[in-house]
């Protein structure tokens, strides 16, 4: 096996490889869309980051990243790398010896930018890849999960009201938001973010086509779901797909159904205006999120990511 700079002369045999890739984990998740438009390669061509592995002149796999980034996950304070769906790909024999001889190569590269920090995302069901990855010091940490735009097979829920808000009422979320916060500090999630202020939160809230759906009692909201245009995958963009930006219950309501009847008030008002898949991400190591969506979405990607030690940027 030959590993070399990925360059644009690699591009179109690096699409073939990846949509091969991509119709294989398809075979597990029919959710997927048939026919989607894969990354365009050519900025992962030009940066410089990125691999290629051949075998009798023949490529077998990619591996490509975006820049370098800081703040890596938005709560560590160190450079991050990030090699998203479609940017990897490799052919199915062999597969994780391919990634393995790839991630050595294409690691030195990113240790040379600072980047300590390196994520890849992978699709959910190459288990053997996965286990290669771990074998390196890996660990999983996101998952992207989609579902049909159906209703979900739930007890309807009494003395609740559902209702869509509208932009001038999203600051009512806001004790909401910094409810699932406080979620995000707590154990075994440790992912400590600076929250947005009420202003900030309403602002971001808003972008990207953004709506809020919520539940309340009694007049008092006790649940909101954020729906978003596109999601972070290649699959989660067009005029099918929505995405959940964002979601919480407060403890007290949970176990009564009444978050699957706000899923499911979110679904008819989407299904109505012709959006067939809905889709969502969420970190591995938040239990509650991981328990729920995995219940009703199926995943089709988990990103493995890797720290490792600072110190032999000082090497280099």
């Amino acid at each position: 096996m030959d590993i070399f700079n990925f360059e644009k002369r690699h591009i179109e045999e690096a699409m073939n490889i990846a949509r091969a890739n991509y119709y294989d984990e398809r075979q597990y998740v029919k959710e997927l869309p048939e026919v989607c438009d894969l990354p365009n390669l050519y900025g992962f061509a030009e940066n410089g980051l990125g691999v290629a592995a051949f075998e009798n002149e023949k490529m077998i796999g990619f591996l490509c990243c975006y820049e370098p980034f800081d703040n890596a996950f938005g709560a560590t304070d160190v450079r991050g790398i990030f090699s998203p769906m479609g940017a990897n790909a490799a052919v199915s024999k062999d597969r994780s010896k391919i990634y393995a001889a790839m991630y050595q190569a294409a690691g030195e590269k990113w240790v040379k930018t600072g980047a300590v920090s390196h994520a890849i995302c992978l699709y959910a069901h190459e288990e053997e890849l996965q286990q290669q990855f771990f074998r390196y010091g890996f660990g999983l940490r996101c998952l992207d999960a989609i579902r049909p735009m159906e209703l979900i097979d739930c007890e309807p829920c009494a003395g609740y009201e559902f209702t869509e808000l509208s932009q001038d009422e999203y600051h009512f979320v806001y004790p909401l938001y910094l409810a699932l916060h406080r979620h995000y500090c707590a154990s075994p999630f440790f992912m400590k973010r600076k929250p947005e202020t009420q202003e900030e939160f309403v602002v971001s809230s808003m972008q990207e086509g953004a709506r809020c759906f919520v539940a309340k009692q009694n007049g008092i909201l006790c649940a909101f779901v954020i729906i978003w245009g596109p999601g972070e995958t290649f699959v989660a963009r067009g005029n099918f797909y929505r995405h959940i930006g964002g979601a919480y219950c407060l403890p007290e309501h949970r176990g009564k159904g009444l978050y699957q009847n706000l899923l499911n008030f979110t679904i008819a008002v989407l299904k109505r205006e012709g959006y067939t898949r809905l889709g969502v991400d969420f970190e591995s190591f938040n239990p509650t999120a991981r328990g729920f969506w995995l219940k009703y979405f199926n995943a089709y990607t988990n990103s493995v990511v890797r720290r490792i030690d600072e110190r032999i940027i000082q090497l280099r």
